[in-house]
């Protein structure tokens, strides 16, 4: 089993920066497909970033240049850099993992349905 615990969500103005993390614990392994989500109120939960168990990311076009996945394999921990956010990135915040997606899949086309562990979220509000 593995749990996957968000924080570093709060309340900041548009342009300014948030890092989230995502700590994992439990039967985890360092090829795993691990990912960011966010769902506005009143949207479907979509795809923000991945990083695939090569390292390789890939992130949704609305964030490009602006966030970057990263992580800490000795602290089990998924980091998410917000900068230049803006009130459009407002919402809840999920990291997700899963040891099934292979590396290469993961990266180009794991989807929401492809990951089997989630986190309770954490909540992201940018002012305008």
């Amino acid at each position: 089993q593995v749990q996957l615990v968000e924080s570093g969500g709060g309340s900041v103005q548009a342009g300014g920066s948030l890092r989230l993390s995502c700590v994992a614990s439990g039967d985890t392994d360092v090829n795993w497909c691990l990912g960011w989500f966010r769902q506005a109120r009143g949207k479907e939960r979509e795809g923000v970033a991945r990083i695939d168990g090569d390292g390789s990311t890939m992130y949704a076009d609305s964030v490009k240049g602006r966030f970057t996945i990263s992580q800490d394999r000795a602290k089990n921990t998924l980091y998410l850099q917000m900068n230049s956010l803006k009130p459009e990135d407002t919402g809840m915040y999920y990291c997700a993992a899963d040891g099934k997606i292979s590396v290469g899949y993961c990266r180009a086309r794991a989807r929401e349905t492809d990951f089997g562990y989630w986190g309770q979220g954490t909540q992201v509000t940018v002012s305008s």
